[in-house]
């Protein structure tokens, strides 16, 4: 029995290791989605931004004012539709900056604060692939080390939960019938 749980520790690092290296490969496919969409938000503004240019003194802002304030309900939905745009853009360019603040950002904002479009897009079209750079292997033993030893932990604290609870309702096991 106790080399079955010794391989079963073996298999769960080794399940750690591989979802590890995974890690970076997935974290640089969101940068570069996420990098992607803000050059395209930047292109797709580019055409308002020239009109603000032109007829606001660059402030898009007056330009979205002036769209929605107009009796015309094409131009008012232009005006919501640019707002969107450059809401968009915003949005993007901060995650982005959060992003590349310095070599663990990444990791931080694809865990605790993704952009959740970007992350589930890039989590659908994922292709698995193992690249072992040291970033990857780092990532990788840190993964394995940690998932085995919750591991352990959790089957230790159900295994000291069971004698307790065992000592609880029969009472102490005498040393001549231990079980």
């Amino acid at each position: 029995m106790k080399k079955i749980i010794e391989y079963l520790r073996l298999m769960l690092f080794m399940a750690g290791v591989l979802v590890g290296i995974q890690a970076p490969s997935v974290v640089d496919q969101y940068g570069k989605r996420l990098q992607a969409q803000l050059t395209e938000s930047k292109l797709s503004l580019n055409a308002f931004q020239g009109d603000a240019d032109r007829y606001f003194g660059g402030s898009i802002d007056k330009l979205i004012t002036y769209y929605q304030s107009n009796d015309d309900p094409v131009f008012n939905d232009a005006g919501t539709n640019v707002e969107g745009l450059m809401q968009r853009q915003n949005s993007l360019s901060m995650a982005w900056q959060r992003f590349s603040a310095d070599e663990y950002s990444p990791y931080i904002q694809f865990i605790w604060d993704p952009l959740l479009d970007i992350k589930a897009a890039v989590l659908k079209n994922y292709t698995y692939s193992i690249v072992l750079n040291s970033k990857a292997i780092m990532v990788g033993l840190i993964a394995g080390g940690l998932l085995a030893a919750a591991a352990e932990l959790l089957l230790t604290l159900i295994w000291q939960t069971l004698r307790l609870t065992r000592r609880v309702v029969f009472g102490p096991v005498h040393p001549r019938r231990r079980l």
